[in-house]
Formats: structure tokens, C-alpha cells, sequence
């Protein structure tokens, strides 16, 4: 986890580095500096390094109590990092409706708010029969 780490936190810092020129240039060729653009390039240095300090942080508490990682050696091997990464269900619509009901939330914020009202019930039903589809019917467990 330690490259994934490294690899968020060299992103941001380009971000960084992009964030200051487009703020000269914009100066520069406008007078003002322009804000949108860099304001979303500074966020976007926050977000990354946001997750890769928890990534380095988790990578730091895995090593000490687990010892390093097979990716993270140079005598790793693949077999060792295979095992089960959990339970994907192939037949499943509830990923369709969910979807559904969350663009019509959204678009309820363009038309008028009784639609995100409606729209953000249709979210939570559809996300509870989602959570709760192996309770009942042909494939409970």
C-alpha cells in the first residue's frame, strides 16, 4: 500500500505545482486570478493527499503487524496475494434501480424540490432492497 501511498501523494504534488501556474498564468494573462480553476486544483491537492496519508498510515500498522506486503517485497509473488476479495453478485438490478432513483434526485434540483423529496424515498427504498436482496426469495443464504 505503501506505492499507492506514494503514488497519490506525487500526484497531489503536481496538482500543487499546476495549481500555482495556472494561478500566475491566469493572473498574468487576465489581471485577476482566476478562482475556479484554482480552487478546484487545490481541493484536489487536499483530496490526494487526504487518501494518501491513510493509505501510508494503513500501509505502516499492516507492516508492523503483519510484516510487509507481497507487492511491497521484490521477492513477492502473485500466488500469495490471492484469496477471496469478497462476494459480487452477477444477477442483481438493484445497482440499475438505485441509479435510476438517484438521477431522478438529481434532476428534481434542476425541475423542483417535490421530485428530490420523491426521488431521495425512491433512494433509500431501492438501496435497502439492494442491502437486503440475499434476505428473501430464490437466493437467501
Amino acid at each position: 500500500m505503501k506505492m499507492q501511498a506514494y503514488l497519490f501523494m506525487g500526484v497531489s504534488t503536481f496538482f500543487g505545482l499546476v495549481a500555482g501556474m495556472y494561478a500566475y498564468w491566469s493572473w498574468v494573462s487576465h489581471g485577476a486570478i482566476e478562482w475556479t480553476g484554482t480552487v478546484a486544483l487545490i481541493v484536489s491537492i487536499f483530496f490526494g493527499w487526504m487518501i494518501g496519508f491513510w493509505l501510508w498510515q494503513s500501509a505502516r500498522r499492516s507492516e508492523r503487524y503483519h510484516g510487509l506486503a507481497p507487492e511491497e517485497r521484490l521477492d513477492g509473488e502473485i500466488p500469495e496475494n490471492s484469496g477471496e476479495y469478497g462476494f459480487f453478485s452477477p444477477h442483481s438490478w438493484w445497482p440499475l434501480f438505485v441509479a435510476m432513483a438517484v438521477s431522478f434526485m438529481a434532476v428534481g434540483v434542476a425541475i423542483g424540490w417535490w421530485m428530490v423529496f420523491i426521488g431521495g424515498m425512491a433512494v433509500i427504498l431501492t438501496t435497502i432492497g439492494w442491502v437486503f436482496e440475499y434476505y428473501r426469495g430464490q437466493f437467501t443464504h
